[in-house]
């Protein structure tokens, strides 16, 4: 029988397997390390013919600096942690620890896995944004391997150089497979698509993905390996139906879909193989917010008997300074430019929650535009704020992307259609691609994705209601959209008018927000105002 325990982050690893006095004489070398404080119940005493593992996992950190930096002080503290009976532990990643195209927000990302030692990472669709030989110079200059075994036909020779379908990492003597998948929407979710469809990557779809999957898990069978890890770029409703119907995997380390995937729950994240056997999901949100450290027990026959998933916030830890220093140095030296008053509370979910910083960045995307309507994806917002000051590198993280804004004239039957399919977002596998918000216009939605209401409100905030079931087609509106979803992107065909815009400006919406926020009067305060209502949630 597994045995899934519930777990306080700041007890994680002595419930594991107890703590040497080296350990407890190192704490203090590191920035509030309080992973480590008392627990010794879960592993203190070792069962016979078993094997402890531990694992520290990261996902989607999407290029935030300020999280890889509180990350590597706790990563500090587990390392510092030496277990009186014997462990093995690994370092993993379920990508996206990248971002864009910007050097130096994936250069910083590289550090980071250095600095915290990751031994492998799948390779996630926001390591595909820059361009393949910026992807194949920061791969070539890591320890981290990267993989995806779910490529319908064979890359060419760069790719499969620094990308492998999988490995074999031997710790203390006991060997883990170690497997790793891409995304099967990667080329319609990556800003340089057409330059990795050029390298002959062509992701294979869910289906297929399970065989490709199951095929190097029979492989390490074949070997002797029965300890199976999969990094998992495909999202978390994937990562179920992977459980379910392959043979051999004892655990997924998702990502892609930001599920903050806590505990260890039965038809949640603890599953049973085709042939009975147990499989662990995880996942830890988005933004570097959280990660994660799964503590494991496997039997001689590498059937996992006992579990615990730990998930820390890495708000709780101090921004190390050491890599404070060296992302700087990669970065430039932020620059104080305003202050908050009131911060926006956190997001139930990233994709679907009412966000009071994307309504404030529509509004600075309207007004520098002049236009009569802004739309701002969900994905598109990446970074927060705490109260207090504000600075250039906060700015920075925020929408990472560089996508420049562009002004184009949309039909209101077209602007409907576009929040009606950003709705579905509420129901759709992951929530992708997420709802739309908006400046200059405001609607009801219901939980089932369906939109009720919608109104235009104009310059001078007098609401103009839409017909959300008969919107017009002579009736024209100019709308601030970023280059992504005007080129069509994410299925939005509906604005797919990049070649027939009426300005392609060269700022980007962390532009238009750093100027908001420069010539504000006061202190700012963000607040939920209630241009998105949401029914039945």
């Amino acid at each position: 029988m597994i045995h899934p325990i519930k777990y306080n982050i700041n007890s994680f690893h002595r419930e594991f397997c107890g703590q040497s006095e080296h350990a407890k004489s190192k704490q203090s070398d590191y920035e509030k390390p309080t992973l480590l404080s008392d627990n010794s119940k879960f592993f203190g005493k070792q069962t016979p013919n078993t094997t402890k593992t531990s694992i520290f996992y990261i996902n989607d950190f999407h290029g935030k600096a300020s999280s890889m930096e509180r990350t590597i002080t706790a990563s500090n503290a587990y390392d510092s942690f030496v277990p009186q009976n014997h462990t093995d532990k690994l370092k993993l990643s379920s990508g996206d620890i990248m971002l864009g195209d910007e050097p130096k927000i994936n250069n910083t990302a590289a550090e980071f896995l250095k600095i915290t030692g990751i031994m492998a990472s799948a390779v996630g669709n926001h390591e595909c944004d820059m361009k393949a030989a910026d992807f194949y110079k920061i791969a070539n200059d890591l320890n981290t391997k990267f993989l995806a075994c779910n490529i319908a036909n064979e890359p060419q020779e760069d790719f499969s150089k620094f990308v492998s379908k999988s490995y074999v990492q031997e710790i203390n003597g006991t060997k883990y497979g170690i497997i790793g998948t891409l995304p099967s929407d990667l080329i319609s979710r990556i800003k340089y698509g057409k330059v990795f469809q050029s390298q002959n990557i062509k992701p294979d779809n869910i289906e297929n993905t399970i065989k490709d999957i199951q095929k190097e898990v029979d492989k390490f069978k074949s070997q002797g390996i029965n300890k199976i890890i999969l990094l998992s770029h495909s999202g978390y409703g994937y990562d179920i139906e992977i459980a379910k119907n392959t043979d051999g995997l004892d655990v997924i380390l998702g990502g892609h879909s930001h599920n903050l995937v806590k505990d260890v729950k039965k038809n949640v994240n603890l599953f049973s193989s085709k042939s009975g056997e147990p499989v662990v999901i995880t996942q830890a949100g988005r933004d570097g917010k959280y990660f994660g450290i799964l503590n494991l027990e496997f039997d001689k026959n590498g059937i996992i008997t006992r579990v615990q998933n730990n998930v820390a916030t890495t708000g709780e830890f101090r921004r190390n300074a050491v890599s404070k220093y060296i992302f700087e140095k990669i970065q430039g030296k932020p620059e104080v430019i305003g202050k908050i008053r009131t911060a926006p509370p956190a997001l139930n979910n990233d994709l679907t929650s009412p966000s009071p910083l994307a309504y404030f960045g529509a509004d600075a995307i309207r007004e520098k535009a002049g236009a009569d309507i802004a739309l701002i994806g969900a994905a598109n917002i990446r970074g927060s704020f705490d109260e207090g000051d504000v600075d250039t590198s906060e700015i920075e993280e925020i929408s990472p992307f560089k996508n420049k804004m562009v002004k184009i004239e949309c039909t209101e039957k077209e602007i409907v259609d576009a929040i009606k399919f950003s709705a579905k977002s509420m129901t759709n596998p992951n929530n992708k691609p997420g709802i739309m918000y908006a400046s200059g216009l405001t609607y009801t939605l219901k939980k089932d994705g369906t939109v009720t209401e919608m109104e235009f409100v104009d310059q001078n905030g007098t609401k103009h209601p839409i017909n959300v079931n008969s919107p017009r087609t002579d009736k024209k509106y100019t709308v601030a959209i970023n280059d992504y979803f005007c080129s069509g992107n994410d299925g939005y065909d509906m604005l797919n008018k990049y070649f027939q815009a009426i300005t392609r400006y060269d700022w980007d919406l962390n532009k238009a927000i750093e100027e908001k926020i420069r010539d504000a009067k006061a202190p700012i305060d963000f607040t939920d105002d209630g241009r998105i209502r949401f029914l039945d949630k």
